[in-house]
């Protein structure tokens, strides 16, 4: 390995701030702080969360709140909550539909099904209708130049001229 391109690794404590909990390890970090452990300095370096406090490892549901998130947190949920409140109020559509039963919403969404269903069903029907017109009337006046071979043939002397 080519030499003075690593970092220097030093003996290190790290301690939690909310248990006091201390492990002793080596690291890069470095601190104006030291201890003595077995008669080896270590820099002290504080931590917010270790393995000792960690949900993950602990079990336990803490709740940790550094910048006032929680906080801001709540306040969007009350301030949702108001706003829903406002609007059931009011008496809109959503208002109408928290009111429904489980089986009351099923039935009124079967129904809408079921009338779009009827609308899909006439639209393509008026579709089926309109198509074979438009054929037949091609069909027709194909056979009807078909019929006069003579027009037809004054029209091609017409177009040599």
């Amino acid at each position: 390995m080519k030499t003075d391109i690593h970092p220097a690794v030093h003996a290190v404590v790290f301690v939690d701030a909310n248990s006091g909990a201390e492990f002793a390890t080596f690291s890069t970090l470095k601190s104006d702080k030291t201890k003595k452990i077995n008669g080896v300095d270590h820099y002290v370096i504080v931590v917010d969360i270790s393995s000792d406090t960690h949900p993950f490892f602990t079990g336990k549901q803490t709740l940790v709140d550094t910048a006032g998130r929680v906080d801001k947190f709540r306040a969007k949920m009350e301030a949702a909550k108001k706003k829903q409140e406002e609007a059931a109020s009011r008496g809109g559509k959503k208002s109408k539909v928290a009111k429904e039963t489980v089986e009351e919403t099923i039935t009124r969404k079967a129904k809408e099904n079921t009338e779009k269903k009827e609308k899909e069903r006439a639209k393509e029907k008026a579709k089926a209708t309109k198509k074979p017109a438009k054929k037949a009337e091609k069909k027709d006046v194909k056979a009807k130049e078909e019929k006069t071979p003579a027009d037809s043939k004054e029209k091609k002397e017409d177009k040599k001229d």
